[in-house]
């Protein structure tokens, strides 16, 4: 029986690792070249492994390739950089906390638990509705939608009505259909989306908000189990197995250090930070150096800020979105293409065209891929003003990564909309503030119980002298 283990083949790699060559700006031609005249495949399109095994060759050959491709540098890196300080540098507009802890001033803006409580749902209903269409095309996600009468997305997506050739044509994920169509959710099912911000508690419950990014890594090897990381984090886990330490462990043999995985870790650094975007961000970036580099961990930084804006109880969406803007490189494609996203979604009323759009702007990106996904994102929220129902289904009706973009847009939208019963009972109702997880000490949580031990650790940071 041979296993294929998904994400870390270096035969699967290198299509990807050619991918990325070619959007920072390195020339990979004559590695591109050489790899076909082996008999080399592309990436797999959606899948993490491809679906026969490679010859042994190819392995070795795509090891050398990946270490030669490693070599050689982005012209992109001056706009690009990784390092904090440098990010710091190049952003003139670094944000400052929007509420200094005076004597005078409480730390923490009264209803910060109940933002927090409609956070932690609006993350597991956004999430939820888009586990069913991860990975389908978007013209898949309308077709399916449109045969149930849901279209412009509404409500949850349905196996009920669609035509079976249209099933057979598209089939819904198969790891989350048995438990997030809306005929078979019982309670939140278990998701990398919310089991990262599960860690990320655990993190600053055992080091504090000073923890460093090799707390991560521990904390990771000693309650996260392999075979619930993707892209980026496994990549990065298999370096700390083989003995690598941060940030190798983001740069080793890994063409997902660009792509979303640290962007979905970075909610609790911003929900733990309200009206302090800055602190959100640089924590955020401690995070995301374990296992991405550049847009990567913009992606991180971006997502913290924006939320820890939200948080604030003082900001609406729009000014959320341009103080996250403020901790990202303003030269960088991710900021070019959040830009982008947001000035779509102004100029078009109709989000399927605004959608079109930006598939058409990024569509040649991996569907996993920060970039893209930061500006989808970043269109949803605009074009939905706020309006929490709004904001998930934009987010997911625009395809590529839908449960995470799901997620983030639910976690914004949630501390807009400022307590639990302000998001619409349809959302919340089938949660049954029941969530599963295998994250240690958190399977069966309520959203309740996240929100309070959320809730405790900022007031525990905001009290510090």
């Amino acid at each position: 029986m041979n296993v294929r283990l998904t994400w870390v083949q270096p035969e699967d790699l290198i299509g990807h690792e050619l991918r990325q060559a070619a959007e920072d700006g390195r020339d990979a031609s004559a590695v591109a070249a050489r790899w076909r005249a082996a008999g080399g495949a592309p990436a797999p399109a959606t899948a993490g492994a491809s679906a026969t095994p490679a010859p042994p060759h190819l392995r070795a050959l795509a090891e050398h390739l990946l270490d030669e491709l490693a070599a050689r540098p982005s012209p992109l890196a001056p706009a690009e950089p990784t390092a904090l300080a440098h990010i710091r540098r190049v952003c003139p507009q670094w944000p400052s906390p929007e509420r200094p802890s005076t004597p005078d001033t409480p730390p923490v803006a009264p209803g910060l638990y109940e933002r927090l409580h409609a956070a932690w749902l609006g993350r597991a209903a956004g999430c939820l509705l888009g586990k069913p269409v991860e990975k389908l095309p978007l013209t898949a996600i309308r077709a399916l939608a449109r045969a149930t009468g849901n279209w412009p997305l509404t409500s949850w997506f349905t196996g009920r009505g669609v035509p079976p050739a249209l099933a057979a044509a598209h089939p819904w994920n198969r790891r989350s259909a048995a438990t997030s169509l809306a005929e078979n959710i019982d309670g939140m099912p278990e998701d990398d989306d919310l089991n990262y911000p599960l860690l990320n508690l655990l993190l600053l419950q055992r080091y504090g908000p000073g923890f460093r990014t090799a707390d991560v890594a521990r904390l990771w090897l000693d309650e996260l189990p392999a075979g619930r990381t993707f892209t980026a984090e496994r990549v990065a886990y298999r370096n700390l197995l083989s003995g690598l330490e941060p940030p190798a462990t983001a740069t080793h043999r890994n063409p997902f250090r660009e792509w979303i995985g640290a962007q979905i870790r970075a909610d609790v650094h911003g929900w733990t930070h309200p009206g302090d975007p800055a602190a959100a961000a640089e924590q955020a970036h401690r995070d995301a150096t374990l296992t991405h580099t550049a847009n990567g961990v913009y992606g991180a930084m971006f997502t913290a800020a924006v939320i820890a804006t939200a948080a604030s109880g003082t900001a609406d969406v729009h000014r959320a979105l341009a103080t996250g803007l403020t901790v990202v490189p303003p030269d960088s494609r991710l900021a070019r293409a959040v830009r982008f996203g947001i000035a779509t979604a102004r100029a078009h009323g109709d989000f399927d065209t605004v959608a079109d759009r930006l598939h058409a702007a990024y569509g040649s990106y991996h569907w996993v891929h920060a970039v893209p996904n930061t500006a989808l994102l970043a269109a949803a929220l605009t074009h939905a003003d706020g309006d929490f129902s709004l904001s998930i289904c934009r987010a997911v009706s625009g395809g590529w990564d839908t449960d995470s973009n799901g997620a983030t847009a639910g976690s914004v939208a949630g501390l807009l909309a400022g307590r639990p019963e302000r998001i619409p009972d349809r959302w919340t109702a089938p949660l049954k503030n029941r969530l599963s997880t295998s994250v240690p000490s958190f399977d069966g949580a309520g959203f309740d119980t996240l929100a309070a031990l959320t809730h405790q650790l900022t007031t525990q940071e905001a009290s510090r002298p």
